[in-house]
């Protein structure tokens, strides 16, 4: 009773403060979360009492500005307390960072960072693409068979999955009400996202490179891991045993930089590291190039079947995934080659090692998408189909597909299997590592073909979104169930740096070269598709601006496109400013680190 009452007093209390100083008040409080938050709302219902109270003698207007205040802010403080719920995996993320340390976990971060893009180009595109057609559909004609599943034809081919489904006329359902402009809406939505995706990325590296490379000590010193971050709030036993793990690896990897050893070679070792290193890399570039050309002359067979005939049957199914097939088969196999290879070389560090395969990975990966565009853009736009669009849709579509299943059945067979061989048959192998450079390039070559996909098929994105939801989960259990800590405990803190860049450049910079391509140069299907019967998509835009030139009030909007979009003078002039400014940044930065070493100096002295 005498808790209850002294209770009461403090909520009492509390609610006759301002608003800023019962914050302060409530945050300074030796309690948990948990009874900060039920204190928190006593208070906020015993000011609630207390201003219906006061109300009764204000205006309606006033009571009513005062009610909606009130019911705003407590929406929030909902939302706010339900919003840890959304974080997903968050618990997760938290043990395999405890497990396996922070190099396995930056994979998994990149994966749910690169579900969160997923999510919003599917939510944009089926926004203002996907349900607008919805309402200008036509019924589908075709049977469903179950096969469609898997080679994306047929069926799908008269649905909202591909280009050549969507109509080119100027949606309206009521006479003289208003309209939407299909065309416009395509383009803008697709440009618009890319924009987006664009700025997101140079902010995502330009925060992480300053946390991970310009003043590291200040996101990760040793001293304030080891005295100031743990949270007194933890109450659970489970959770406080997993913070103390996860201190403890974080501090394993901070001190194997500080105590790293540095190896010295002769001179023939030298020489033989040398030899070693060349032979590799000529060999996975003579891989590389093996598997574009097998990749391109299996792509113009693949066309010519497409050319002579859609059938349905059986057989002309299964060749369809026969491109796909192999594309996955070679991105799956290659790269255990350059594992192994990496392995032979010897590097000095686990971090060294994992970067050179990689770059080897990536020149593998994107020579073959660069296959795969050329063959888009060159042969397949200048073939006798009649949507050209739809087919290029359909090969990414089963491309994104048999990757998803090879990234699968990599889990089983390059982890399951492989843990079953070193714990039964040979035990001198053990358990395996999980191999971050290979799983990164695959989450890279599935990203960049759904940005390419996007203009021609637009729901491609959430295909993708359910693709790595299942990737998430299936490597998290094969990597508790199958994998082992990486034997040597490294700090990987620049690795996600590393994984945006790569995202940045070359993958959606070279998308958006093949989307710029097919936008601007490349002439759509005459009887298919929103831009069918104009020179190019980009025309469309041209067209609309002709029209605007016509109404005063729009004149603002041809202003814009004459002497901004479509100006050399200004493009070049931003350029300039950009450079400008990111030499004055840098500058700026190395001031602050020559200054940070100054001062280093100086408290040591």
């Amino acid at each position: 009773f005498h808790g209850f009452y002294a209770e009461e007093k403090l909520v009492e209390s509390l609610a006759s403060m301002t608003a800023s100083e019962r914050i302060k008040a409530i945050q300074k409080m030796p309690e948990t979360m948990k009874k900060k938050r039920e204190i928190r709302n006593k208070v906020l219902k015993e000011i609630t009492k207390k201003s219906r109270h006061r109300n009764t003698q204000l205006p309606c207007c006033t009571q009513c500005l005062q009610g909606a205040v009130l019911s705003f802010r407590r929406f929030g403080n909902t939302w706010s307390e339900y919003f840890s719920l959304l974080q997903f995996w968050h618990k997760t993320l938290k043990i395999i960072g405890a497990e396996f340390g922070t190099s396995v976990l930056s994979y998994f971060i990149f994966l749910k960072w690169l579900l969160t893009f997923n999510v919003f180009s599917f939510l944009i595109n089926f926004s203002f693409i996907t349900i607008p057609q919805f309402v200008a559909a036509e019924p589908n004609n075709l049977t469903f068979t179950g096969l469609e599943l898997f080679t994306g034809a047929g069926y799908f081919q008269q649905t909202v999955l591909y280009y050549g489904f969507y109509t080119n006329a100027t949606i309206s359902k009521i006479a003289n009400g208003p309209s939407y402009n299909m065309q416009l809406a395509y383009i803008f939505t697709v440009g618009l996202y890319f924009v987006i995706c664009f700025l997101i990325l140079l902010f995502s590296m330009a925060k992480s490179f300053r946390r991970n490379f310009i003043n590291p000590q200040m996101y990760s010193g040793n001293a304030s891991k080891l005295l100031c971050t743990w949270d007194f709030n933890i109450t659970s036993e489970k959770a406080v045993k997993l913070k103390q793990k996860n201190l403890s690896t974080q501090i394993k990897e901070d001190l194997s930089e500080v105590n790293r050893e540095v190896l010295h070679f002769s001179v023939t070792e030298r020489a033989v590291h040398i030899v070693i290193h060349l032979a590799s890399w000529a060999a996975s570039l003579g891989t590389a190039v093996a598997a574009c050309a097998g990749v391109f002359f299996l792509s113009i067979n693949n066309l010519k079947l497409f050319v002579k005939g859609h059938k349905n049957d059986l057989e002309t199914q299964a060749a369809m995934l026969v491109l796909p097939i192999i594309a996955s088969l070679l991105n799956t196999l290659i790269p255990f080659f350059y594992s192994w290879l990496g392995s032979m070389e010897r590097f000095r560090t686990p971090g060294h090692q994992i970067y050179v395969t990689i770059a080897r990975n990536i020149v593998l990966k994107i020579s073959i998408v660069g296959i795969l565009c050329y063959y888009w853009l060159n042969i397949v736009a200048a073939s006798e189909s009649q949507c050209w669009e739809s087919l290029v849709g359909q090969d990414i579509y089963r491309l994104v597909l048999v990757d998803f299943i090879f990234c699968l059945l990599g889990s089983f067979f390059g982890e399951f299997l492989r843990r079953i061989i070193g714990t039964t048959v040979y035990v001198k192998l053990g358990l395996p590592e999980f191999d971050i450079a290979r799983n990164v390039l695959d989450l890279i070559y599935a990203q960049t073909l759904t940005w390419i996909g996007i203009l021609f098929s637009p729901l491609l994105p959430g295909i993708q979104m359910i693709a790595f939801s299942i990737v998430f989960c299936v490597k998290k259990v094969s990597l508790m169930m199958n994998c082992q800590p990486p034997r040597k405990v490294w700090r990987t803190a620049q690795m996600t740096t590393s994984f945006m860049f790569l995202l940045f450049f070359p993958s959606l910079l070279g998308v958006l070269s093949v989307i710029g391509v097919t936008v601007w140069r490349l002439k759509p299907s005459e009887e298919c598709g929103p831009f069918r019967g104009l020179p190019s998509m980009y025309a469309a835009v041209s067209e609309w601006i002709k029209i605007l030139e016509n109404y005063t009030a729009s004149r603002w909007v041809v202003w814009i496109y004459h002497n901004l979009v479509t100006s050399e003078l200004f493009f070049f002039i931003l350029t300039v400013l950009v450079l400008i400014i990111s030499y004055l940044y840098w500058q700026i930065i190395e001031g602050r680190k020559t200054m940070t070493k100054l001062l280093r100096k100086q408290i040591v002295n």
